[in-house]
């Protein structure tokens, strides 16, 4: 065989190789992504069995524990409705009244159940516009 055609098929399994790579990364990436939602879209269209990344402000006065299971409810950024959240697991330092958190979990009986050690809480300074600038 021909040195130079030679080359050119092995470039050209190659390239096939990664492309079906490639293709293979992004289906699963995509497959595997949870849906972000609020609590009015959990209370209102939630399937039964289907994992979400729930976010939200944890309602000031609503934080207990029961046992190892820290409850609490989750409302909107900007309405009123909330969902009870019931998780174990680690707790973030930042975690309390007020503070915007995500969650990863499912509605159980009208309960968001959050995965273990899911809870992230987010950092207000990074979401919230300086005095002075201008972005």
């Amino acid at each position: 065989m021909d040195p130079a055609r030679k080359r050119r098929v092995r470039l050209i399994v190659a390239l096939t190789a990664a492309l079906l790579l490639a293709g293979a990364l992004v289906y699963t990436s995509f497959s595997a992504a949870t849906e972000a939602r609020k609590p009015s879209q959990i209370l209102g269209q939630s399937d039964s069995g289907r994992s979400y990344e729930l976010t939200g402000k944890v309602v000031n006065g609503s934080v207990s524990h029961r046992g190892e299971t820290l409850l609490f409810r989750l409302r909107d950024r900007d309405g009123t409705k909330s969902v009870p959240v019931s998780y174990n697991g680690v707790v973030p330092d930042p975690f309390r009244d007020g503070r915007e958190v995500i969650v990863s979990g499912k509605l159980e009986h009208g309960t968001f159940v959050g995965q273990r050690d899911s809870l992230v809480t987010k950092c207000p300074s990074k979401f919230t516009k300086k005095p002075g600038s201008k972005s």
